[in-house]
């Protein structure tokens, strides 16, 4: 496999500072000055380049990459054809709004959705800015497609930060502490998740959810029931086999739209194109966003022609939404999929820190579970000697890694899981230090 050029950036993690380095400090001094305190950062270091499976700071600390972007960069942060596509676009034109005159990359990204997507159904596409957008938009259509309000989502879930959305997520802190009040008609379900269910399966735990749905919503009270195949900030929790299947069997039967919210685990993050390839779940609506444009705001509802098509002409779009360069973003990043095998090589990454993060659990009990699929991993920590969950470790943990330039990420409900989500053109050579630096911080922490 041909991994993405990255010959501009060294690719070893190199500390020429303490981080933060003194430019970073004074540029977190101006941060502080100019930007609304409610926007944070995980880490105190300022970005100047990137590629591959490292991130330069503007002291000249190169970092490893564990992070994308939040699952962003999957073909790297300066992938060559999307760089070279975005370049042209530029030069083209950077924006006309396709709701006035449109223009072909939009029409190409669409083509190429229909086309990747889960099912070989008719399907139509229309593009928007942000994950949330496209979450709040999948909801509109549900709704005029079935004439219901009602919308189902799960414990754990995370689904944005606009007002739906935060109503969507579960999350409280920071998500949506004092900014109702929220949009009504959304109902919670219990998710599957095996590390905590015991012996519950993924038939069984489906049995449980739509128990709970048919008494407290009523399937004919219901538009849409709306799920990450794998969740992201709830902690990366994978439902238990068969769970996706019998809920998107359940829609089927009652006429209920089966919305993915594949933000994060699309576009071969997880080692499959889209994360409910696996079980080959088919979903009336697929919600797209993060890896789907190598970095420029993107984002898509694809999904049966006849539910998409039934919003009034008018009814959906954005000043911004399918942004030329955007769309010639896309467009690149997905040939840079198809081209240089990312879908295996997220196969690959998942094996190599699977087996070096079970390996650790097997050593530390205070590493409680080891999960997840391709680029898409995460670590559960507990006390030692049980379940319990420890956020105070995750923190710790993360924040020692950080100082020895490391980006790693902490979610869950309970802020206790670490998770990886390295770009697809990283080294196994990076992968390696990252997780030795890992290792070496959790045997040094009480």
């Amino acid at each position: 496999m041909t991994l993405t050029d990255v010959s501009h950036v060294t690719q070893r993690r190199l500390l020429v500072t303490d981080l933060p380095g003194p430019r970073s400090r004074a540029l977190m001094e101006r941060k502080l000055a100019a930007v609304a305190s409610g926007v944070g950062t995980t880490m105190p270091v300022f970005a100047a380049r990137a590629a591959g499976g490292i991130v330069v700071d503007v002291d000249g600390n190169h970092l490893v990459d564990l992070g994308s972007g939040i699952a962003v960069t999957t073909v790297g942060a300066s992938a060559p054809r999307v760089v070279e596509a975005v370049r042209a676009q530029v030069a083209a034109f950077t924006h006309t709004c396709f709701m006035v005159t449109p223009y072909d990359g939009y029409v190409e990204v669409a083509e190429a959705l229909n086309r990747l997507t889960p099912g070989d159904h008719e399907k139509r596409t229309a593009l928007f800015n942000s994950g949330a957008e496209a979450v709040e938009n999948a909801v509109k259509i549900a709704r005029v497609h079935t004439g219901r309000d009602a919308v189902v989502v799960f414990d754990h879930a995370y689904h944005g930060r606009t007002n739906l959305t935060m109503a969507m997520t579960a999350k409280n802190m920071p998500y949506k502490h004092g900014f109702g009040p929220f949009a009504p008609e959304v109902y919670r379900a219990p998710l599957s998740y095996p590390y905590r269910d015991g012996d519950l399966d993924g038939a069984a735990a489906a049995a449980r959810a739509l128990d709970l749905v048919d008494k407290q919503v009523g399937a004919d009270n219901l538009a849409a029931l709306v799920i990450e195949p794998i969740q992201g900030e709830g902690g990366f929790i994978e439902p238990a086999p068969g769970f996706l299947p019998a809920l998107a069997a359940w829609c089927r039967e009652h006429s209920v739209v089966f919305v993915a919210d594949e933000v994060q685990t699309g576009f071969a993050r997880t080692g499959d194109l889209f994360a409910c390839d696996r079980e080959g779940v088919v979903p009336d609506l697929i919600v797209t966003a993060k890896g789907i444009a190598g970095g420029l705001p993107l984002s898509a509802v694809t999904g049966r022609a006849e539910i998409m098509d039934s919003p009034h002409v008018g009814g959906l779009g954005g000043t911004y939404g399918g942004n030329p360069l955007a769309c010639a973003a896309a467009l690149a990043a997905i040939e840079t999929i198809e081209t240089d095998g990312l879908v295996g090589r997220a196969r690959e990454i998942g094996a190599l820190m699977l087996e070096r993060l079970r390996s650790l659990q097997a050593r530390d009990p205070r590493v409680g579970d080891v999960r997840g699929r391709g680029a898409m991993v995460a670590v559960e920590l507990v006390e030692a000697g049980g379940r319990t969950p420890d956020a105070a470790l995750a923190k710790a943990l993360a924040s020692a890694a950080h100082q020895e330039g490391v980006i790693v990420l902490t979610c869950g409900t309970y802020g206790n899981v670490l998770r990886f989500l390295p770009p697809l053109a990283i080294s196994d050579e990076l992968l390696h230090d990252g997780l030795d630096v890992l290792e070496t911080a959790l045997g040094s922490l009480p």
